[in-house]
Formats: C-alpha cells, structure tokens, sequence
C-alpha cells in the first residue's frame, strides 16, 4: 500500500549488483518512490514481499538460474496482490506471454531512458498496464486461439478498448481514441470487467489473448 509520506513503496528484483544499486538510486531520486527492499533471488525476493509489502515490484527476467516466472507464480500463489513490472533485457515472445497470464502489469525494456521507467512505474502502480509495442506480435502469435462458441459478445467499443489496453494505453488515450471521457473510460473498462468475469487490467489482457484474439 501507499506509505503514509504518500510515496509508492517499491521492491527491486535483480541479481546483477551493479544495476540493482544503479536502479534504486535511480527511484530514490523521485519524489514518490520509495524503496522498501531489494533481492538477488528469488527465495529473498518472496522474503521480502512478506516483510515489507511492496506495492510495487521491478522484477528482472533473468535471474542467474531462475526465472522471473517463477517468481510471479508463486507470488501470486501466496497472495500478493500487488503490481509486477518486468524489467529486462529481453525476454522471448512465449515467456512474455506467460508472464502476463502469470499475473504482470507490465514489460519494460532495459534500453529505454531512465524517465521513460519511472513514467512506466507510476502508470503500472495506478492500475495501467505496461506492455511495449515490441511485443505484441509476438503475444498475438503465440498465442493458440481457442474457438469458444459460448463467449460473451463484444461491441465494437469494447473491442477497441482491448486492443488499446494491449498497446499499454492509459484511459485518457483510450478515450481519445473513441472520442470519450476518462469516466466514460472507466465506466466501459468496468462493464468490460463485470461481463468477462474479472477484476483487473492484467486479467483483462489475459482474457483478451486467450478468447479474442481473432477479434481484436
């Protein structure tokens, strides 16, 4: 949860020093960051999601022996109900999907500027999703489509508003592009939630490459 100062407190997942360190002075250096503990693995990363309850996790892809998928799995197994960012190096289009079926609200890239990261922190923490345009191919692709006859029906808004959600929009750009408010946003994301039978953006995303990829 939010600390008391109103910062988001952070978690950093990495098993290269060198770039752990380099990223937490980073995150110190704004305002609304906070970090509330680093890891090399995964046994300790699990260690600290139950003693300091992050709101938010950069989680490497690689680490050493391990992989990040493990990690969200049995994060999510144990109940953290928090944010997950992937922050890589690269990762290849099956794991990419995996891990956000696994439960990730977002993938960044390791290439991009340091503003462009902390921009991505702060739209995963308020409940956006991350996801680079690199990779959408790829998700698509690996994808196996499913025919599944009794599927709710989408109107063509809401399948625009997935497609948007894929493409890792923030509601204000989801409504420009079908020329509606933020609320409006909200209020269709909502009706979307409640007729596909979830509760969150990355849920939604998994519905989406699981049971509408030949619609959207």
């Amino acid at each position: 949860m939010i600390t008391p100062t109103g910062k988001i407190p952070l978690l950093l997942i990495d098993d290269h020093a060198l770039f752990r360190e380099g990223l937490a002075r980073l995150l110190e250096t704004q305002p609304d960051f906070e970090i509330a503990g680093k890891a090399d693995h995964i046994a300790a990363g699990l260690q600290q999601l139950h003693d300091c309850g992050p709101e938010l996790v950069l989680l490497d892809v690689d680490l050493g022996g391990e992989r990040a998928l493990d990690f969200v799995r049995e994060a999510r197994g144990r109940g953290y109900t928090g944010k997950i960012l992937i922050v890589t190096a690269g990762v290849t289009d099956l794991e990419a999907m995996q891990l956000i079926q696994a439960g990730v609200s977002g993938i960044f890239h390791k290439h991009n500027p340091p503003e462009t990261l902390c921009e991505a922190v702060r739209q995963v923490a308020a409940g956006e999703l991350f996801l680079e345009p690199r990779y959408l191919r790829g998700l698509f692709a690996a994808v196996d489509p499913q025919a599944i006859d009794d599927r709710p029906r989408l109107t063509e808004r809401e399948r625009i508003a997935m497609r948007c959600l894929l493409e890792g929009h923030a509601n204000k750009e989801i409504g420009a592009r079908l020329d509606i408010s933020e609320s409006s946003v909200k209020a269709l994301l909502r009706g979307l939630f409640d007729k596909l039978g979830v509760r969150t953006r990355s849920q939604l995303v998994k519905i989406a490459l699981d049971q509408y990829r030949d619609q959207i």
